[in-house]
This record gives structure tokens, C-alpha cells and sequence, in this order.
């Protein structure tokens, strides 16, 4: 058995942050596809820094001791691995940028400028840009060191200044005549940021030629230092940004005002300590040392990095020519079958259905609670609440309910980070309309994504429930590949009302879930039981199946537990799109555990779990990952699906996925993303393509054969 078991946690994330960066380098992509895979990338790499980083270097300062009694070993030698790899792949990703993608757009007209423009009138327009419009927003500082630092703010952008005094004549202060002792020379040192916030990242400048031309606001500001800084001359100019600690460590475990807690934390989020400062690693050693001196940075703050950095601005790159260059947007598609009667709760009443998001339209959850809020026979409604739209449509409908009489209660997570002031926000709009608001429980946080509303109808009150794997949020309902069941199943409705009674009465013990898997209660035992079976018919000589979908695995229980099925002979499909702490296709531990990753223009965010006990094929979905937090410190929800078509449906995607010859990479027990190689004469299968199209036929869920094959049935 090999000695490492489990791979760290935050090695696979950047393993994953990678595979992102592959598609950025993918030539068969359009060129501003690319340019939102290299924005995604920076944009993911900045959260891991101001997180998890962030994280480890606050171990880093407990004593050796208390680590040790957490059960914390390395967090410094972890940082050099994290250090060195993120540096390996800035260097692709420069590659990728500058000798891939900005030779690629020039080649139709569209220049990314790095030095002053040539033509005579682009001068005039930057000259006149900047003194009109940009200098009244800039605010130079001179640093002075040992005095009062300026704070620097989070991921704000800056130009470090390094310049000397001019001595003609000039009025000096007392910090110049210091500065101007006897053999010292007149050096000064300061920060300039740059006002993106006011202009965005990008200006466009009138055309000269068939070509266009686009320079960063940061060039703008570097060629007018001079103006900036009169008296001065420029010796040096180097960029600088620093993340700063974005992980509100908020003391819940006693009583007390929760709300107040966040409301006071969030402001700490822009005053965290440095997790990451990055530099223009053409600085001069003098400089950096001076801004290091200057903002009290440590050694393992520093990163070298390019000229330009926040490149996740490239989501708002110029395109001249659009829509070419651009990905082909796929049209959302609808639900004849739900369209088939005016109102939807007499189409749910009926039977199940399932709606497989982005490719189908989220208009359908909206419908839902807007009928829930207008139907004089609905008397109650009931919702999770994790990540919300900023100006949500479900929080209207919701409160558009509560005006209209109806009994609404909605549980809000305010711990969800980085998405606390939103939640909090909605909650507020919400109760002052009269509903019922619950906040986060102590020491959990709730990630199940429900919607319940209760029907009065001839034979009594009936429940119609939505239940999902993605959140309430459709504009990331556009962008996220989720599953979502309409259904009003006693079984699952009956069982989903405990569920609610518990978050709004935590006191409140449940009847025992049957159906559900309920973090908190049985989700853990319940897994282990589905796993269980499969080894049980594996070691009785049958076909022994699994495949799991997540987006992370990290929780050691399970990943036990799958080797413990690999060592029984159960052959194990996993679809991970992230972190993945298990090693497969190791001999004696992972030798039947395969691992797929996919990444394509929707994030992948679905949980499916399928387990084929002989050929039943219980198939569950829901918000929970295979993670510590997920499984121990979380409220989740994981749902059967027991209509036999709309299992069909997702078995079929699980097929597309596992047979993915486009998209697909297989990890390696190290965690390298191998590319899965279509042979000669084999078809193409592009699983989120293939997915859209056979819904747009109706042919999802008619083909599983390649599945079977895969269990050895």
C-alpha cells in the first residue's frame, strides 16, 4: 500500500486551477473564450490566496504545540509546495497570454498597446483622457518609512514609484531636506493607484487604420507619472496588488446576534492580514525591499509576478468585432411537458420532472414560487436561502407571497461566504414584508437547496417541493450545470417538511429519514450502507457498480470507504471537478477507482450518485460533497430519484461525461490532468454539447449502453 494515501487538499485545487489554465491554451477555442478562461483562473487563484493561503499562514503562527494537538502537520513545508507550483503555472499562463493570445488577436486587428501609441491623435486622446477625466481620481502617496504606512487596499491595483528630486530651486519640505543630507541622494519612494474602479481596466482608442486599438488604464497612468509626480524624476515603476485575508472567523458556537457578528466582520475583510503580494518581478530589489519595509510584508507574502496583474479584468476585455471570436451562446431550452397545462402545480400533480440547468430555462423555478405566491389555494411556502442573485427574483416572489397572505418562512445562510451582505440584505428586505426569516444555526451552516409550497386541494393539503443541487440563483442558473426534481412524492415532500421544521426549531428532532439523506442525521451512515451493498455483491461474485459525482472529495471516511470497495473488486467511476484527495489507479488501494474531470463553458456543479446493486440503479442527487464540512459541520440535503425516465436521463449524462473525448482529463494518483485521446475513427463526444443536443431531439435518457458496458453487466 502506498505511504500517502490521501493527496493534500489544496495540491489538487491547484491541480484543478490548471486544468482551467488548459483551456485557456486550447487553440480550438475562440480567442475571448480563452481570455475568460485566463480572467476565471486569476479570478479562482485570488480567492485561494485571500482563503485558503490566508488559512494555512494563520497556523503557521500558532505554537508547534497546539498544531500538533489539532492534528496540523507542515503547514510550512505545504506553502513552499503551494509556492512552487503557483509560480510553475504563472509561467504558462504568461506564455499563454503573450505569446499565444495577444499575437492571436492582433492578427484581426485587435492590439493590446503596452507602450504609447504611435499615431499622433491616439497621444492626443490618451493625453487628454488622462488629464480630464483620470487625474482628478488619482491620488499619489509618498511613503515614508518608519512614519504612518497607507493602507493598501484589498486587490486594489498600484504602481510602485521610485524617483528622484529635482534640486532646481525648488522650495524643499522637511521631508525633502532630509531625503537631501549630505552624500544621500534625493531618492523618494510612492504608490499611485490606479482608479479602475471609476474607468474599468480597458480604454478603447479612436481607430486609425482597420485595426483597434486598447490600452490598460494602468499604461495610461505610467505615461503620465511625470504629471503626477511634477519635480520628480522617474527612475523606476513597478505594479504591485495585495489579497488580503478574506476568511471571517466568526466565534458562533454560544448565543448571541449572529446578524451583528457578520454585520462587523464584513468590514474586516478589506483590512485582513496580506495573504499574497504581487510584483512586477522586473522591480529592482531596492524598491520591493522598500515596499516590504514600508507595509510590514513577510518574506512568504511575496510573489514575482508580470507587468500586469487582476487579469481576471480580462471578463471585460473590448471586443470590436463581437459577436466573432466568441463562443457560440446555446439558446436555453424549454420543458414542453411542463408547458402542457397553464398552471404548474396541475402538471406536478401528475408526475415528476427534472430540470437540467443551464441548458434548460431556470424560468420554470421562477414560475414555481410565483404561482406558490399568487395561488389563493397555496397557504405556506418554504425556502432555503445560500447564494442569491444581488437583485433577486426569488426573493420577490417571496415577498410578493408574504404581501399576498401567505405563510412564508425562508432559512438564510449568512455565513456563505463571501455572499454574507447579499443574504443579509434579502433578509431584511424580506422580513420588513412579513416573512418569516431564520438565520444560520450555530456552529453549521446550512447548503441544502429547498423550495416547498403547501396546496390546499379537494383531497387536503398537498406538498409540491422543488429540489436541487445548484442554489436559488438564476443568473448563475445561466452559467452552473445543475439538476433540479419538481415533484410532489409524499415520500420526499413528507420528509423534506422535517427537514424545515428542524432549521426553523432547531430543537426539533426529526422523524427518522428514510428517504433522505440528511447531513446531520443519516447521510454519512446512509452512504456507507449504499457502499456497503456494492461490496457485499462483489464479494459474492456479482456485478458491484458505483459512480459518484462531486465537486470536491476530501473527507477521509469516505475516501476509506472507497478503498475498501476498490479492495473488494467494486469498480468505481468518479466524476470530480476539483479538489480530489483520493489517489486512484494505485495497486492494492485504487486499482478500479477512475477519476474524471471536466471543464467546458458551464462550471459543473451537480452531485449525482448512482449505485447498482444489481441492477436497481439507486440514483441520488443533492447539494453535499464529499467533504469533512460537508458531511460533519453542514445541513445538507441528497435526494433518491425514483421516476424511471428521469433516472434514464441522468444515467445518460453520466455516460456522456465518463465518455468524454473532448473535455475529459483522467487524473493520476499525483494529480496530473491527462488528456483523454480520441482514437481513429472514434466519434467525438463533447458531454455538455451532446447533453444540449439530445434534450433539444428529446433523445436524452434513450442510450445507456455505453454505460452498461462500463459495469462489466
Amino acid at each position: 500500500m502506498p505511504d500517502q494515501p490521501y493527496y493534500d487538499r489544496d495540491l489538487s485545487w491547484l491541480s484543478f486551477n490548471y486544468r482551467v489554465l488548459m483551456e485557456a491554451q486550447d487553440p480550438e477555442l475562440p480567442l475571448y473564450e480563452r481570455l475568460k478562461f485566463l480572467a476565471i483562473y486569476s479570478s479562482n487563484l485570488d480567492e485561494f490566496f485571500r482563503v485558503r493561503v490566508a488559512s494555512i499562514r494563520s497556523i503557521l503562527k500558532l505554537k508547534k504545540k497546539k498544531r500538533k494537538k489539532m492534528g496540523i502537520f507542515g503547514p510550512r513545508k505545504l506553502l513552499q509546495s503551494i509556492h512552487a507550483e503557483v509560480l510553475r503555472q504563472q509561467e504558462d499562463f504568461g506564455a499563454v497570454f503573450r505569446d499565444d493570445l495577444l499575437p492571436g488577436l492582433a492578427a484581426h486587428g485587435i492590439r493590446l498597446l503596452t507602450n504609447v501609441p504611435e499615431a499622433e491623435s491616439q497621444q492626443a486622446f490618451v493625453s487628454k483622457f488622462f488629464t480630464e477625466q483620470v487625474l482628478p481620481f488619482v491620488h499619489p502617496v509618498i511613503l515614508m518609512k518608519g512614519k504612518i504606512a497607507h493602507f493598501l487596499r484589498d486587490r486594489a491595483l498600484y504602481l510602485a514609484v521610485k524617483m528622484a528630486l529635482r534640486p532646481q530651486g525648488m522650495k524643499q519640505s522637511p521631508l525633502e531636506r532630509e531625503q537631501a543630507r549630505p552624500g544621500k541622494k534625493k531618492v523618494f519612494f510612492a504608490i499611485v493607484q490606479i482608479p479602475t474602479h471609476y474607468f474599468g481596466r480597458f480604454v478603447e482608442l479612436p481607430q486609425v487604420d482597420d485595426g483597434y486599438d486598447i490600452m490598460f488604464l494602468d499604461d495610461i497612468v505610467r505615461y503620465h507619472l511625470d504629471e503626477i509626480f511634477p519635480g520628480f524624476d522617474i527612475e523606476e515603476c513597478g505594479s504591485i496588488k495585495l489579497s488580503r485575508d478574506a476568511d471571517l472567523q466568526i466565534e458562533d458556537e454560544f448565543s448571541g446576534d449572529l446578524v451583528e457578528k457578520i454585520q462587523r466582520n464584513l468590514s474586516k475583510r478589506q483590512v485582513g492580514a496580506p495573504a499574497r503580494f504581487l510584483y512586477d518581478k522586473n522591480m529592482s530589489t531596492e524598491l520591493l525591499n522598500y515596499l516590504r519595509q514600508t507595509f510590514m510584508l513577510e518574506e512568504e507574502d511575496l510573489i514575482p509576478g508580470g507587468r500586469y496583474h487582476n487579469f481576471n479584468d480580462f471578463f471585460t476585455f473590448p471586443n470590436p468585432l463581437s459577436p466573432q471570436l466568441e463562443v457560440i451562446p446555446l439558446p436555453q431550452l424549454p420543458h414542453p411537458a411542463m408547458d402542457a397545462e397553464p398552471s404548474l402545480f396541475a402538471t406536478l400533480g401528475q408526475q415528476e420532472y427534472v430540470l437540467h440547468l443551464p441548458y434548460q430555462t431556470y424560468d420554470y423555478v421562477l414560475r414555481f414560487l410565483n404561482e406558490a405566491a399568487n395561488d389563493p389555494q397555496v397557504t405556506e411556502i418554504y425556502t432555503t436561502q445560500y447564494r442569491v442573485a444581488s437583485d433577486s427574483a426569488i426573493v420577490r416572489a417571496l415577498i410578493n407571497a408574504a404581501r399576498n397572505g401567505k405563510k412564508v418562512r425562508v432559512f438564510v445562510e449568512i455565513k456563505a461566504r463571501f455572499d454574507e451582505a447579499v443574504n443579509l440584505r434579502s433578509a431584511m428586505d424580506m422580513k420588513a414584508a412579513g416573512v418569516e426569516v431564520t438565520f444560520s444555526m450555530p456552529l453549521l451552516k446550512v447548503h441544502a437547496k429547498a423550495a416547498m409550497a403547501i396546496r390546499e386541494e379537494a383531497g387536503g393539503p398537498r406538498a409540491y417541493a422543488f429540489l436541487s443541487t445548484g442554489n436559488f440563483n438564476e443568473k448563475t442558473a445561466r452559467l452552473y450545470a445543475d439538476h433540479g426534481l419538481f415533484t410532489s412524492d409524499s415520500r420526499l415532500c413528507d420528509e423534506l417538511s422535517e427537514v424545515f421544521r428542524y432549521l426553523h426549531d432547531h430543537s426539533y428532532q426529526p422523524a427518522p429519514f428514510r428517504h433522505l439523506l440528511v447531513a446531520q442525521f443519516n447521510i454519512r451512515q446512509g452512504f456507507y450502507a449504499l457502499i456497503d451493498r456494492e461490496i457485499a455483491h462483489a464479494r459474492a461474485g456479482r456485478a458491484a457498480y458505483m459512480c459518484i459525482k462531486l465537486n470536491n472529495l476530501e473527507d477521509r471516511g469516505m475516501i476509506d470507504k472507497l478503498y475498501e470497495a476498490n479492495r473488494a473488486g467494486v469498480r468505481i467511476d468518479l466524476i470530480v471537478r476539483s479538489i480530489c484527495c483520493l489517489r486512484p489507479g494505485l495497486p492494492q488501494l485504487s486499482e478500479h477507482i477512475t477519476v474524471t474531470r471536466i471543464v467546458d463553458r458551464y462550471l459543473e456543479h451537480a452531485r449525482v450518485f448512482l449505485f447498482h446493486d444489481g441492477g436497481k440503479n439507486h440514483l441520488f442527487m443533492g447539494s453535499a460533497d464529499w467533504m469533512d464540512r460537508n458531511l460533519n459541520r453542514r445541513v445538507e440535503v441528497v435526494f433518491p430519484v425514483y421516476d424511471a425516465q428521469i433516472k434514464a436521463q441522468l444515467i445518460h449524462i453520466l455516460q456522456l461525461q465518463l465518455s468524454d473525448n473532448v473535455k475529459a482529463v483522467q487524473l493520476d494518483a499525483d494529480m496530473e490532468n491527462i488528456r483523454v485521446l480520441r482514437q481513429p475513427g472514434e466519434p467525438r463526444i463533447q458531454a455538455q454539447l451532446d447533453t444540449y443536443s439530445l434534450i433539444k431531439t428529446g433523445k436524452l435518457g434513450e442510450d445507456t449502453s455505453l454505460f452498461a458496458t462500463k459495469k462489466g453487466t
